[in-house]
């Protein structure tokens, strides 16, 4: 990059160079010609290349890359859209200048340009804002290239959301489902539940009845008349990898994928797709407590720690309680010393003794 710099810098003073020489050479007899000998020249293109070995990579290549990382992070399809708006402008300005150009000096010669400049702007302004719009309009038309037979394009219209097998093993989500809290349409593609049918079938045992219970939270979503999901027969054409064929799906019919996939969650993020992960609402939704509450805990394990008990609240936030190895099976009343947030989720600091607060 260095290397770059210097040489369009070097650039920059020929160039400067030559423009000051011939300036003064043009200039200078209009003011005193007696100043127009070979060291004055050679003075001013001195001075104008110094100003361009300073300015040229300012001038060229710093914007040019600025541009050009901006480009990076440009979808495709709003590029191709700022093309499209930029050729319609500059085409309405063109019949604009036609009558302009009848109009009488100096309005004939600036207003064409203002015109280029003004519909040239406008063009690329509402066709970049509305992008999503004809991004809409362009799904609903072509046929999906990757999907089998029309079901994307039927789900791509509405608020959809992919379920992932981790979902379905989990469970939650039935409970979830019944409150609400899940906007729009659950999809269940097809190749999720194949994966989750090979679950249920799996020589371990754990593994086996995981699956199962996965099947049977996909039966209670089914026979809730007040939850929509929906079996769909989609498919990635191409692509082994359930989570590949997941993050696929959800960009190319605009949905959210439901999952709690750590892998999963951060490629999704990564490719644009939006993510709904029930571990980050359990969360969410956790009991806010501060330093000095009180609340009752049954402690049921030593910690790790010499003398620690641990307990465990009822939306599964764990406290650790000083001085509770003692107290193992005993439900007592806790004062919060500390509130610790961490990536496995918030854990609570707590000491025996206080009061509880009437509520």
């Amino acid at each position: 990059m260095k290397k770059v710099v210097i040489i369009f810098r070097i650039i920059g003073f020929i160039i400067f160079g030559i423009i000051g020489f011939y300036l003064w050479d043009r200039f200078i007899n209009l003011i005193n010609p007696a100043f127009n000998i070979l060291p004055y020249k050679l003075a001013a293109s001195a001075v104008m290349g110094v100003v361009g070995f300073l300015s040229m990579p300012y001038l060229t290549l710093f914007p040019v890359q600025q541009v050009r990382a901006y480009l990076i992070k440009v979808s495709g399809q709003t590029l191709l859209l700022a093309l499209i708006g930029l050729i319609i402008g500059l085409f309405i300005a063109a019949l604009v200048s036609f009558p302009i150009s009848f109009l009488p000096s100096p309005f004939s010669d600036v207003l064409p340009f203002v015109a280029v400049l003004l519909f040239g702007y406008l063009g690329v302004a509402i066709a970049v804002s509305r992008s999503r719009d004809f991004g809409d309009v362009f799904s609903f038309m072509r046929k999906p290239k990757h999907t089998s037979g029309d079901a994307a394009s039927r789900f791509a219209r509405d608020h959809s959301i992919l379920v992932d097998t981790s979902v379905i093993i989990d469970g939650r989500i039935a409970d979830i489902a019944k409150t609400g809290f899940i906007p729009g349409n659950l999809i269940l593609p097809r190749f999720v539940l194949n994966e989750l049918q090979y679950v249920a079938d799996a020589p371990e045992n754990l593994r086996r009845q995981r699956g199962r219970r996965g099947m049977d939270v996909v039966s209670q979503l089914q026979k809730d008349r007040n939850i929509s999901l929906t079996v769909a027969d989609l498919d990635v054409e191409g692509v082994r990898d359930v989570d590949e064929k997941l993050v696929v799906l959800a960009r190319q019919m605009h949905a959210s994928i439901l999952t709690n996939d750590f892998n999963l969650n951060r490629i999704a993020e990564l490719q644009g797709v939006h993510v709904l992960n029930i571990n980050e609402l359990a969360n969410a939704v956790k009991s806010i407590l501060i330093p000095g509450e009180t609340l009752p805990v049954k402690v049921i394990q030593e910690g790790k720690e010499s003398g620690q008990g641990v307990g465990y609240l009822d939306d599964g936030t764990m406290v650790v309680v000083e001085d509770g190895r003692k107290l193992v099976d005993q439900e007592i009343v806790v004062t919060v010393t500390k509130v610790l947030q961490t990536a496995a989720g918030r854990m609570i600091f707590a000491k025996p003794g206080g009061e509880l607060e009437d509520k």
